[in-house]
């Protein structure tokens, strides 16, 4: 039961996204095969069983969970309806994101950053369609995308370092709250696994860093 309660907090099932959207279950499915709605990030299959004054009832249902940032993004993309226009409006974001982090004091010279961030892009956009944002960043936008993985970049440099001068450590501190900000809290039965877990729980347990 813990995960249908993390659900229900961190996500909405279809039923109200498509609600808060005010779309119907036509549209979204027309927009995920067009390719550019995410697929849902968690699909729950159940099997219920109940037993009462009445006897014994029984009942199977698919449940479909959704990042409740696509309500914002449902929102663009049923008056934007090609996909051309939607990875557009994804790349941009990313694009935006990036230099903004930047001017925040982030850095890396990863050629997924510079000189290789359209390729990059387009592997996001893809990640993005698939649902794998949906489930790991908080929003499921190209935001905390973005953010996720500069931070996650820069984890990872400097991690690399034997040791850490004081700057090397606020930058490290820095690039942890950021991912700790962007990402999703994880399903209980995901979070020893997660990417939470090992660069932001155990880089701060590690490095003795302040949130």
């Amino acid at each position: 039961m813990d995960l249908i309660r993390y659900l229900n907090e961190h996500f909405h099932d279809k039923k109200a996204l498509l609600e808060l959207s005010k779309i119907d279950e036509k549209t979204l499915h027309s927009l995920q095969q067009m390719g550019v709605m995410p697929k849902c990030s968690y699909k729950l299959s159940l099997n219920l069983q109940s037993d009462s004054f009445f006897g014994l009832h029984h009942e199977e249902q698919e449940v479909e969970y959704y990042a409740k940032g696509y309500v914002s993004w449902l929102a663009i993309i049923n008056h934007l309806p090609s996909k051309e226009g939607a990875y557009t409006v994804f790349s941009n974001r990313y694009k935006a994101a990036i230099e903004n982090l930047k001017l925040l004091g982030h850095s890396s010279s990863n050629s997924k950053l510079t000189s290789e961030l359209d390729s990059h892009i387009k592997q996001e956009w893809q990640h993005f369609l698939d649902g794998i944002y949906g489930l790991c960043t908080k929003s499921g936008l190209p935001e905390d995308i973005a953010a996720k993985e500069f931070s996650i970049i820069e984890i990872n440099e400097l991690t690399e370092f034997d040791e850490l001068d004081a700057k090397q450590l606020e930058k490290l501190t820095l690039a942890v709250n950021l991912l700790d900000k962007a990402s999703s809290p994880f399903a209980p039965h995901e979070r020893l696994k997660s990417s939470r877990h090992r660069l932001v729980n155990e880089v701060r347990r590690k490095y003795q860093l302040k949130q």
